[in-house]
């Protein structure tokens, strides 16, 4: 079975800004084609510098990436072509229609008209605003305009997604409608998201996190792999008085008692069950599974709490448009 294709590599990246302040220390990643990858990390982790990188709007001091194959040094007007752009802050420009917004975009990355008129009307459709095409974006409420950002990032069908606290200010029936179209997004046209996050719940969901803090990568994995770096799972039980007894002397060295629930650390619940249930199944009047959040696992590791701000403003996402490199029709 071959290697899986990735989206994004990075191997032994550096980059220093002036006064010798280290952003990034030799941050090694890999991103499979079609996943949704979540980055972590604190204020100063060095994630803004990352995406910088990964978007060929800074060039790394040492080491290098590739996106979707290309490498950001050497062939960055193609890796531009895979690359959608959703920053955090707003970047419409607001006197424009929704239709006018999207259509500049088309134009800046060289989509022929023809073309981007049908993908246009198609992203529209995807994003519920069809019937807002001639509005001015200032008339759209906070969630329309995160949707139709969305919706600009992907006219000129890139493969991979670049999402910055995508979802930061928008309330929770407006955030689970915009996965819904950025689910649709990876099932329809295979694109891979790559997102940073504050939101636990946004990152659980992700088939891959790296927690970046200091300019290194302290952890990767799925999440469940990285709770366990949090010391594991926590099983509590309510048992008859037999089986507490049983209990008691088989696992004393992990139970604690409240005299209430036996409460029990183990590496992973499912491992644990397979061999508790078969014996003592028939004695469980209560089980409740506690497993250790991505929040916890992130202040074991770095001992500190998600703060973080936006990457970039409209300006950076114009000119990224502009050095776009070549049309492939």
């Amino acid at each position: 079975m071959g290697v899986e294709r990735a989206a994004v590599e990075a191997h032994e990246l550096r980059y220093r800004y002036e006064g010798g302040v280290e952003a990034l220390r030799g941050v090694s990643l890999r991103v499979p084609a079609g996943q949704l990858f979540a980055l972590l990390g604190p204020n100063g982790a060095g994630k803004t510098t990352l995406v910088h990188i990964l978007c060929t709007l800074i060039p790394p001091v040492g080491g290098d990436a590739r996106v979707a194959g290309y490498s950001v040094t050497e062939e960055p007007g193609r890796v531009r072509r895979q690359l959608g752009l959703v920053f955090q802050e707003p970047s419409l420009d607001e006197r424009l229609t929704v239709w006018e917004n999207l259509d500049f975009h088309a134009r800046i990355y060289g989509v022929p008209r023809r073309e981007a008129a049908r993908r246009i009307n198609e992203l529209l459709e995807l994003v519920e605003l069809s019937t807002w095409r001639h509005a001015p974006a200032r008339q759209l409420s906070r969630g329309m305009k995160r949707r139709l950002e969305v919706a600009r990032a992907m006219v000129h069908r890139p493969s991979i997604l670049v999402l910055d606290e995508p979802t930061v200010g928008l309330d929770v029936p407006t955030r689970t409608r915009l996965w819904q179209y950025l689910d649709r997004l990876r099932r329809h046209e295979g694109v891979t998201l790559f997102l940073t996050t504050h939101s636990m719940e946004e990152a659980e969901a992700a088939e891959q996190v790296v927690i970046l803090d200091e300019g290194r990568a302290v952890a990767e994995g799925a999440p469940d792999e990285l709770r366990h770096l949090a010391g594991g799972d926590t099983v509590m039980l309510r048992v008859d008085e037999e089986g507490e007894a049983e209990i008691k002397a088989r696992w004393s060295a992990h139970l604690v008692s409240d005299g209430e629930w036996l409460t029990l650390k183990v590496d992973r619940a499912e491992r644990f069950f397979e061999s508790f249930m078969p014996q003592y199944g028939g004695r469980v009047k209560w089980v409740e599974v506690r497993r250790p959040s991505l929040e916890s696992v992130f202040m074991t590791l770095t001992g500190k709490r998600l703060r973080d701000g936006p990457v970039d403003p409209r300006e950076v996402l114009l000119a990224f448009g502009r050095r776009g490199g070549e049309h492939t029709r």
